[in-house]
Order: structure tokens, then sequence, then C-alpha cells
């Protein structure tokens, strides 16, 4: 039975109360505990609530957010907190005792039936699954990955924190195994037409994506659908696979699988910036392909030999100009020895009804990113108009934030970076912390400029602007209150065919007074325009949809099922399931209730 501590604090009677509670081993994936917060934060006479795991990186949000009281402060890691602000103790002790009815209620709502509790008996269940999708806490991830592949899976490991020695010898064993292992840290993947992670819905083609950065994958396939080019495979690696520590070893392989596929003409490779032995040998790679390659490796300088590479090679500034060189290749007459009749782009959109502009100068830019990619392209199309640039990610040397949640001069944060995520779902997937600090930004005098990205697809938040939507308009409000106007700038990464419905989340963020873009970088070189110090028109250019395109026959030819195994967050197998794929979703819990020493004495039993 797990342990129960309950703490009272300001717990005076008829007055505002905060009750925590603490449960050692209980584990919940965050997708469920995020659901669980919402849902006490909706009950009656409740101020504010927290529902977390008891990580280092939580405890310092809990005490941004004054919800941190002493005895919350010494639990574990892998104890989980409840914590309640109410306008009254018998409130909060009200709230915290629906909790467990709310779980249930949760289980309840799931599709599946009986959950087996180990990949052996889910493999019983499925023998044809042919993947398994891993997303529990990084400490636990390895564990589960290497039995995987053991038993010939190929692994799509969404996990952070995962030890730098265990992805070595992951990515060495799927290798030996003709296997694919895409992580740890693998956001999204296109597989056979099914999106894995976060993932787009785009319509097949001739492209195929090798990408060590997960919106980076998704800005370029929204990009090219948008185009009207479509997807043959997208592959994701994992964030450090194309460090020196880890060699590109998932991304040369991924690379012989496009060069060798049939389906695939044209080749994207997408990267933060790569060590430079990496890019240099991945390009050396990529230029024996015999297909046009275009490289996006974001903020990377070309080393000596790059200006000797293949007719058929392009480098590309931006996420949205490899995207389309992409598609100009793929689609052009000629390429790769096809006719072009297959897709072709958009018309050129017409121009918004009326310029948008500011009245006067600005003083400094606030980015509140979800992707850590784009965070890193608006890093790279900022730095040489604004001084002082700052981030928690910044690119080689650029300026490191002192305090991640005080922003300093011109900031941008990637709020899916490690601080924030430990033991914490990410904002791709629950708006809460970037609703905050809309409101935090607004309110100091020194921002001018709100810069957010917006990234639809299955997986990802079904509804964000919802809930971000009313945060900018009150962000606005309170600017204005003081004096001030606060443009706000989204770029919405997505497609007409996404489930949140792309025309219904532009609407509402203009509705709520945001510029609205569907290109990232037009979207970030438009808020520094009005940064400038002389006012200008910033007049949205990209907002046409795709032209429909009739696929071939050799391109609409069906997969066989896809069928996987999920291990971790619930909302992946509710994504698969509603594209069409067969998912088995594991009852998984801590090993031996999350007590380390003894899962590693059980381990060493076994």
């Amino acid at each position: 039975m797990d342990d129960r501590l309950v703490l009272d604090a300001n717990a005076g009677a008829g007055s505002p109360a905060t009750l925590a509670e603490i449960r050692t081993g209980a584990y919940y994936d965050s997708v469920v505990l995020m659901q669980l917060q919402r849902a006490l934060s909706a009950l009656p006479g409740v101020l504010d609530a927290g529902v977390v795991m008891g990580t280092p990186a939580n405890k310092e949000l809990l005490l941004h957010t004054n919800l941190l009281t002493g005895e919350v402060e010494q639990a574990a890691p892998e104890d989980l907190i409840l914590i309640v602000k109410a306008q009254s103790i018998q409130i909060a002790r009200d709230a915290l005792a629906k909790v467990d009815k709310l779980l249930s209620a949760r289980r309840s709502q799931q599709g599946q039936g009986y959950r087996p509790k180990t990949l052996a008996a889910a493999t019983r269940m499925a023998p044809q699954a042919n993947w398994v999708l891993v997303s529990v806490p990084g400490r636990y991830a390895a564990a589960i990955a290497r039995e995987a592949l053991e038993r010939g899976k190929n692994v799509f490991l969404y996990s952070d924190n995962v030890e730098l020695e265990d992805e070595l010898s992951l990515k060495e064993c799927a290798a030996e195994k003709g296997l694919l292992m895409m992580g740890p840290d693998c956001g999204t993947a296109r597989i056979d037409d099914v999106g894995l992670g976060f993932a787009n819905r785009v319509r097949r083609g001739r492209i195929g994506i090798v990408a060590a950065s997960g919106t980076g994958l998704q800005t370029v396939m929204a990009a090219i659908h948008r185009l009207g080019g479509g997807i043959s495979q997208a592959y994701g690696t994992g964030g450090r696979d194309l460090t020196a520590d880890v060699q590109a070893i998932t991304s040369r392989y991924c690379l012989q699988r496009l060069a060798d596929d049939d389906a695939t003409d044209t080749i994207v490779v997408v990267s933060k910036p790569p060590a430079a032995s990496v890019a240099q040998a991945l390009l050396a790679a990529a230029a024996r392909c015999a297909k046009p390659v275009v490289v996006n490796f974001i903020g990377y300088e070309r080393v000596h030999g790059d200006d000797e590479l293949p007719a058929g090679f392009r480098f590309a500034r931006t996420l949205d100009e490899c995207a389309e060189l992409a598609v100009e290749l793929t689609y052009s007459a000629g390429a790769a020895g096809k006719a072009n009749s297959q897709a072709s782009p958009s018309p050129a959109p017409e121009p918004a009804e009326r310029p948008l502009a500011l009245a006067q100068p600005q003083t400094c830019l606030r980015g509140l990113y979800s992707g850590g990619t784009l965070a890193s392209e608006a890093l790279f199309i900022l730095q040489d108009r604004l001084a002082g640039l700052r981030s928690n990610t910044p690119l080689p040397g650029g300026l490191h934030l002192d305090n991640t949640h005080d922003s300093q001069g011109h900031t941008v944060i990637d709020l899916g970076g490690d601080e924030f995520t430990q033991g914490r779902l990410h904002p791709m997937l629950d708006n809460e912390l970037r609703v905050r600090r809309l409101l935090q930004e607004a309110a100091d005098p020194q921002t001018g400029l709100l810069l957010l990205d917006v990234v639809l697809g299955d997986g990802a938040h079904p509804d964000p602007t919802e809930e971000l939507a009313p945060a900018i308009a009150e962000a606005i409000a309170v600017a204005t209150g003081d004096g001030r106007s606060l443009p706000v700038v989204a770029a919405v990464i997505g497609t007409d065919e996404d489930p949140q419905g792309l025309e219904k989340q532009i609407e509402r963020l203009e509705e709520a007074g945001a510029i609205v873009f569907t290109r990232h970088d037009e979207a970030v070189r438009a808020a520094a325009d009005l940064l400038s110090d002389e006012p200008k028109d910033v007049t949205p250019r990209n907002r046409a949809s795709p032209k429909a395109v009739q696929p071939s026959v050799e391109e609409t030819a069906a997969h066989a099922p896809f069928t996987a195994i999920n291990v971790g967050l619930e909302s992946f197998s509710d994504s698969l399931r509603a594209q069409g794929a067969e998912v088995i979703q594991l009852d998984w819990r801590p090993p031996a209730g999350g007590d380390e020493k003894m899962a590693d004495l059980l381990a060493r039993l076994r």
C-alpha cells in the first residue's frame, strides 16, 4: 500500500489554506497527472493545484507558483506530490479526498481492457508488433528499450535523461541487429504513414527526412505538405545523435535506409548544430546517396570541403527554406527521373487584408517556445539583430540565461528543456507552465513583444489555443492596463489534416490579438522588425492551404498494418488508434516501487 502523509500549511479556519499529500511508491504517467491537476483546479473553491513527481525541477516550479511547503521540499523524486491551495482548509481536504475517484474515472475511459504488465506478455498478445514506444522516466527507459531490441523490435524512445553510455550501447545493438533505435529524446517520427510521438498528418510522397530534432522535423513535414509535396518516411534520431560522443549512429543508419528506399527521391537532414567532425562525416555519407540531399544544421558554419559536394546537394538557412528546396528538387521537371505531375506547390497566398504595425519602438523580446529546435532557429535568426540575446539553450557562443525562471533582456526560452520536463509533462501537451509564463512576462515593464510557437499534430495537445488564446488576450490586457502596447507573434506549425483544426487554431489566436504566421522563419523576422527603431508593417504572407494533389498509385500503395506496444504515455496509444494503427498499452510500474537499490538487487537475482 502507498504511504500517505497529509501536511497542512496556512491552515487557519475560514482562511485560504494550502494542503499537500505525498504518496510514496505511486506512479502515473504525466498525462494522467496533468488531467488530475486540471480536475482539482476546476473544483469549486480551489485557487490553485499542483500534481507532480518530487523532482528538484518540479519543486523549483512549485516554489515559483507559491505552492512549495517545507514538508513538500523533503519529498523524494519518486514520490507523488498532490498539493491544493483553496479558500479554506476544509475545501482543500475535500478536494484531495476526490483524488482516487478522479484517477479511477480516467482509467475507466481508456479503450483497452486487459493490460499486460510485461513486454513479454505484450509480445505474446501481439506477436506481429514490430515497434515498441517508450516514454517512461529516463532512469528506467534504457532497460525497456534493451529488452525490446533483444526481442527483435524497433524502438521509438521518447524518454530523455537517459545515460549516454546506455544510448551508445542501445544504438550499437540496434545497428548490429538491423533495427531502428530512434532516441532517446526522440519526439517525432512518421513510419509507413503513421505518426509516432508528436507528428503532423501529411500526404505521402517522395521526400524522406532524417532529423535529430522533433519540432524541426514537424516544421519541415508541415511545410512540405503546405507546398504540395509529400513524405515517404520521416526518422527521428534523438537530440544527442550528432554529438561527438554518439557520432550520428542512428542518423547514418537512417540515411542509408532512405538511400536504398525506392519510394524516396529526395532526402532532407535536419539538426541543431552538430559536432564539426560529425557534420563532415554525415555530409560525406549524404553525398554518397546518389539522390538530392537538403541539409539544415541550424546555425552551422560550413567547414572546408563542403563547397565540393555534388550538384544535387543543398544547404538551407531555415526549416521552411529546407522544405522549399526539397519540394523543388523532388517535383521539378526531371528531378530523380520523375515527372512533376504528382505534386505541385500551392498558389501564392493573398496578402492579409490589413497590415499590422506597432505604434512606437518597443524594448525586449520574450520568446516562449514548446519546441527546442524552433527556439534554436529563432536564436539563429535573431542573433545579429538583437544585442544581448539570452536563452536557457543558447547556440554555440551565445549568452546563457542566469535564471531560467526570470527573463533577462531579450530572452528565448525552450520550455521543453530538461530543467522544465523532469517528472513533468512536455509543454506540447501541457500549457500550464507557458500560460503562467505569458502572464509573468506581460507584467514585466521591459517586455515589448511576445513570440511563441503553437505546434499541432497527433500526440500533441488536442486543442492548444483553447488555453493559449485566453492567456494571450489577458497578457495583452495586462500590458494595456499599464499603458503599454504588447504585440504577440505566433507561429502555428501544422497542416489542414491535423486533428486540432489548423484554421480554427489560427482564428482563435487572431481573435485574441496575436499576429499569426504558418512559417516560423517569417514569424521571427516579423518579431525582429516590430522591435526595430523604425515602426514597420508586418503582413503574414503564408496562409494558403495546400493545393490538393492526386498521388500516384505507387504512393498510395497500402503498407502492412502498423502495430506497436506502448510503454508509458497513454496519449501516444490514443494517437496511434486515432490513426488506425493497432497498439497494446503496457500497464507499466517502476520496478520495486521506485526503490532503485531494491530494483538493482532484483535484476541481479534474475
